[in-house]
């Protein structure tokens, strides 16, 4: 199912949400007194408290113990895509982590089949379309990045692999083999670069993992040779403006470089990362465009650029480009490329 192309709400679509961090603390609180544990402060209000990088890491594995069942699993999908589905989302590419159902004490394969429950349950109710992409948690070592390679070539329903986590520990090229694993079975390939590690651990991401996709990569504004190279080669970067100014990558929304990206002329998607962790949401993401310079053309331009850049089969992709150009008749304003 497709959405309607009567519907005339801005259609937004992201490929760098991680699922476990889509968990509300409204959620995460019912969890917690099903599973008889004191979250203290942790999870007060609409958004977690953590300090800094490290803390934020700590905080995200805090809050995904708390999903311990299938059925945790199965509402997160499903709450997560019909909320983005009802501010416009019309597809979402969820980032999933074998790592993370090991240590909630599920299997990979029953943890990816409540997510695609849910994700069916959602399409089912909102016409939201959504892909799953499993990534290797960087921090826990190259042979943990292998074995979640394996496990998302063989999976059904995994459209892409990537790799999370604290980029500043190892070299992009000790992965190597993991992503040539994934490269092998046909899976979409993306990994995270260009947060902390800087301009040089993009560069080299590209060199040994053969990438089509950057995890944020805002750092690439650093090197005009590597932005010519992102240019020239079609490479499309995951920014995610929340994101980059909760965890201090720059101070403030003026100095963020994404107008200065667009100018590059590189092919950028806006996405919400963590939402409830850095207090955003896809709609704000998008909203973070308009104020730093996207009119209308240039902010559908960001959603056709996800639907193009997607780990999904072309019928799909076929499809949901023509529901993007219906609702841009419906806007008004033509579906811009870039």
């Amino acid at each position: 199912m497709i959405a309607s192309s009567t519907d005339a709400r801005f259609p937004l679509a992201e490929l760098h949400a991680h699922v476990e961090g889509t968990l509300e603390p409204a959620f995460a609180r019912e969890l917690a007194r099903r599973e008889g544990v004191d979250l203290g402060s942790f999870a007060e209000g609409e958004t977690y408290r953590w300090e800094g990088f490290s803390g934020f890491l700590a905080a995200y594995d805090r809050a995904a113990a708390l999903l311990r069942r299938p059925e945790d699993y199965r509402r997160l999908a499903y709450d997560y895509l019909t909320r983005i589905a009802a501010d416009g989302a019309i597809y979402s590419e969820l980032t999933i982590s074998p790592d993370h159902a090991r240590a909630s004490g599920l299997s990979p394969e029953t943890y990816l089949n409540a997510l695609s429950q849910g994700a069916k349950d959602a399409e089912q109710a909102s016409g939201i379309v959504c892909r799953f992409l499993v990534v290797g948690v960087r921090h826990l070592g190259p042979e943990a990045v292998e074995e979640a390679a394996r496990f998302a070539a063989g999976a059904s329903g995994v459209t892409g692999f990537g790799m999370a986590g604290d980029e500043r520990l190892h070299r992009p090229r000790d992965f190597a083999r993991a992503f040539r694993i994934a490269a092998e079975a046909g899976l979409g390939l993306t990994a995270h670069a260009g947060e902390f590690a800087g301009a040089d651990g993009i560069s080299e991401t590209l060199d040994e993992l053969k990438v089509t996709r950057i995890g944020h990569g805002v750092r690439s504004i650093e090197d005009a040779d590597l932005l010519k190279r992102l240019r020239e080669e079609a490479i499309t970067l995951e920014v995610c403006p929340g994101s980059n100014l909760s965890l201090g990558v720059y101070p403030d929304a003026a100095a963020h470089p994404l107008k200065r990206l667009r100018e590059a002329g590189l092919r950028l998607t806006v996405n919400s990362d963590d939402p409830p962790f850095f207090g955003t949401d896809l709609a704000r993401e998008y909203a973070f465009a308009a104020a730093a310079g996207f009119g209308p053309s240039e902010r559908l331009a960001l959603t056709r650029n996800a639907i193009e850049a997607g780990f999904m089969d072309a019928a799909t992709r076929q499809r949901l480009l023509s529901l993007l150009t219906m609702r841009a008749l419906l806007l008004g304003a033509p579906a811009a490329t870039q």
